[in-house]
């Protein structure tokens, strides 16, 4: 497959992503919102794949590029493309799919449970397991756009992840992210780790190696999955 990757910050890479496209000898290409990029985008592509980032889904102002990807975004959808939005980019696909986007009622940042939702249907939740522990890193969610359905939930967050037409998938949680990628996180998005229920010190987020290797098997599974799926 051709993939391409949204990458909106240098500490929040494909990773683990990036390991699997190799390992399957898929072509990637990238636009990098933190070097120069030049649009438009390619559209002879199989899948888009947008990665996280600290901004909001809203600071257009700030970044007028999002202007730009959020019409890339829509178009490629409309082209009924294979898209896969990861925290940022979840938010992304739910924006694009007219839903919206706002502050949760706590920031969840570390490794914390989410659940596949039962009452689904998504022959993606067949492969996985009941409970996941997963890495978060957000302080937003949303609502689930119309016409999707909700694949995973954690006690903090309804709306952790959810599919369109099963082509379109949205995760609000890493699974992508290697140790050093979190270490990287912490380092340049400290300034999240405020007080709160659900966050976090960086060593916690750091003492069991153990989870990223599993992150990294249950991802693998997740793209397998992706690669082959028919709406």
């Amino acid at each position: 497959m051709k993939i391409h990757i949204l990458q909106h910050v240098s500490f929040e890479p494909p990773a683990y992503i990036a390991d699997w496209a190799l390992a399957k000898g898929h072509e990637l290409s990238f636009t990098k919102f933190h070097e120069a990029f030049t649009i438009p985008f390619p559209e002879d592509i199989d899948m888009l794949i947008i990665m996280g980032g600290p901004m909001s889904v809203s600071d257009e102002d700030k970044h007028s590029w999002l202007i730009e990807e959020k019409k890339y975004l829509a178009r490629l959808i409309s082209k009924k493309k294979k898209v896969l939005g990861i925290c940022l980019g979840s938010q992304l696909i739910a924006d694009a799919l007219g839903s919206r986007i706002y502050d949760n009622t706590e920031k969840e940042i570390g490794w914390f449970d989410i659940e596949k939702n039962k009452g689904s249907g998504n022959k993606l939740l067949g492969i996985l397991p009941n409970k996941i522990r997963a890495l978060h890193w957000h302080g937003q969610t949303y609502d689930l756009p119309k016409r999707c359905e909700r694949l995973f939930s954690s006690e903090t967050t309804s709306n952790q992840g959810f599919v369109y037409n099963n082509r379109v998938f949205a995760f609000q949680f890493h699974l992508e992210v290697s140790p050093s990628g979190l270490k990287n996180l912490i380092e340049f998005a400290g300034e999240d780790l405020t007080d709160g229920k659900y966050v976090q010190s960086p060593e916690q987020m750091c003492s069991n190696e153990n989870l990223f290797a599993e992150s990294k098997d249950l991802l693998f599974k997740i793209l397998d999955y992706i690669e082959l799926a028919e709406a």
